[in-house]
């Protein structure tokens, strides 16, 4: 008989998205699956609409809002699945993305090998998804997988993963302090007790891009800044616990370094915490944290306050009438 795999897909207030996900993960071509919505507290209609998907193989579970996290952690509770598929409420899966991967799985010697897939971003149009491979997409041991992302400042989404449940049992639970990058630090703690990764490049994702309401965004919220600082120490000290070496502390460095712009200036107090991180590294941190030509010229002439509110506030009107412009083209296109 062959694994059963459990797709777990948290939902909240995704009303507009939830359906097209429940089809890309109901139309997956890998038969033995089951597919398992956790609700978390949403208040528009997300759970109505995923409750009209229910079935044998399709479970709806529903519960008070207590965050992405606890919503997974919910999930894998219930799910009796050999293999482990992670799917946001607004993201896809191409049709056979678990079947390419799972055709991989014969060839892995245990099953503490973690599988990754490309992935691209796309708006409301999925045929238009933009796929730009980067240095994590190949096989690699899990340090050189976190000196890629720590050190270059890439990642993979979280849909691109398929993992055993050996895997995931051993990794603990999702980290229900973390109020973003949640799946960032849960991903290293996989990989701790991964014996590498499997990359399958015909295995493919489209991750959404929802805009600034989603989770991963940190704006000027002072809670998200200490879980985002949270999350960074903990990856460091992963990264660490692995190796001790000059080329770990200099991507280290980098990691803060590039993170820096996230509390500064509004929390100085963090700022300052990264200063001694970096200290303590054998590095030093710029700071005020440089800007890129786009924003030089106002903090030059205005401040970085100033500087740091056109960094948050041009992105979201650019982003706004690109979005605008994509909904109606996807209109057309139907």
């Amino acid at each position: 008989m062959k694994p059963l795999v459990s797709i777990l897909i948290p939902a909240y207030n995704a009303e507009e998205w939830i359906a097209d996900t429940l089809k890309s993960a109901i139309g997956q071509t890998w038969e033995r699956k089951e597919v398992i919505v956790v609700d978390d507290g949403s208040t528009d209609q997300t759970l109505a609409i995923a409750r009209q998907f229910a079935s044998e193989r399709v479970s709806i579970v529903s519960q008070n809002n207590q965050g992405a996290a606890a919503a997974r952690n919910r999930a894998f509770s219930v799910s009796q699945g050999d293999y482990i598929q992670w799917l946001d409420a607004d993201d896809l899966l191409a049709p056979d993305k678990v079947a390419r991967q799972m055709d991989a799985v014969d060839q892995c010697r245990s099953k503490r090998t973690l599988l990754s897939s490309a992935w691209g971003r796309f708006m409301y149009r999925p045929h238009k998804a933009n796929f730009v491979p980067t240095a994590l997409w190949c096989d690699l041991s899990p340090l050189e997988w976190l000196l890629g992302k720590m050190g270059q400042g890439v990642f993979m989404q979280t849909a691109t993963w398929l993992v055993s449940r050996e895997l995931t049992e051993a990794a603990g639970p999702w980290n229900t302090q973390l109020l973003g990058d949640d799946d960032g630090e849960y991903f290293c703690r996989v990989l701790l007790e991964s014996d590498g990764t499997r990359f399958i490049p015909e295995a493919r994702v489209f991750y959404r891009m929802s805009g600034f309401n989603c989770l991963s965004y940190i704006g000027r919220s002072e809670r998200k800044m200490e879980a985002q600082f949270l999350s960074m120490q903990l990856h460091i000290g992963y990264l660490r616990s692995m190796e001790e070496s000059d080329r770990v502390r200099a991507a280290c460095v980098g990691f803060l370094q590039h993170r820096l712009p996230s509390f500064y200036p509004e929390r100085l107090d963090i700022v300052r915490q990264a200063e001694q991180l970096a200290a303590t590294l054998g590095g030093r941190l710029e700071v005020p944290p440089p800007l890129s030509w786009k924003y030089a010229w106002i903090q030059r002439g205005f401040g970085w306050p100033l500087a740091k509110r056109a960094k948050l506030l041009m992105p979201r009107c650019k982003w706004s009438l690109i979005r605008s412009l994509d909904k109606a083209l996807s209109r057309l296109d139907s």
